[in-house]
């Protein structure tokens, strides 16, 4: 069986691969892409990244089905994966043997938020809060390095941080052009 060991040389032979990808031209840019539509009865949310489906819903106290986590939830959970991802992106990079890796993730969010007598309650997800827990014969300064990259490099805890412009639009159709169409 394979070890965690093992993983960090395949992800350490990945990265210096994409390194040279990089550095040649062939990666730049890449378009991230998502949808969500809400179905029928349920409300449930599909949501569609590349090839891949998740399911989003609310418990029953919101008239959820309880059939997936909620978007706030979700966003936690991109957290938790991201700082695992980058932890061992980082490891591999700097040979920085883990023998386990989990991050845990807290925010908090408060149903009140936004509405009357509570509009100083923030309606999205904060006060994050992470623990990264790690089995290694590294010594603290070498897990120190990893955790200094691994801040400075991980994509969601520094757009949670830092923040970014967020522009929408709607498009509005009535039925009848709908069904026209």
């Amino acid at each position: 069986m394979s070890t965690l060991k093992d993983y960090l040389a395949q992800k350490r032979a990945a990265l210096l691969e994409r390194r040279r990808r990089i550095k040649s031209g062939e990666l730049g840019v890449a378009t991230l892409k998502a949808s969500a539509s809400a179905e029928g009865r349920s409300g449930v949310r599909r949501i569609r990244i590349r090839d891949f489906q998740v399911v989003s819903d609310r418990p029953p106290d919101f008239a959820g089905y309880n059939l997936g986590p909620a978007s706030p939830e979700l966003l936690v959970g991109a957290l938790s994966s991201c700082l695992t991802h980058t932890w061992l992106i980082h490891a591999a990079d700097q040979q920085v043997a883990l023998e386990e890796l989990h991050a845990e993730v807290s925010a908090r969010i408060d149903p009140r938020g936004g509405s009357e007598g509570h509009e100083d309650i923030p309606v999205y997800p904060h006060d994050f809060e992470y623990t990264v827990s790690l089995v290694s014969d590294a010594s603290p300064d070498a897990i120190a390095r990893v955790a200094a990259a691994v801040e400075k490099a991980c994509p969601i805890l520094n757009l949670l941080k830092r923040g970014t412009n967020v522009t929408g639009r709607i498009d509005h159709k009535s039925p009848a052009s709908v069904a026209a169409a």
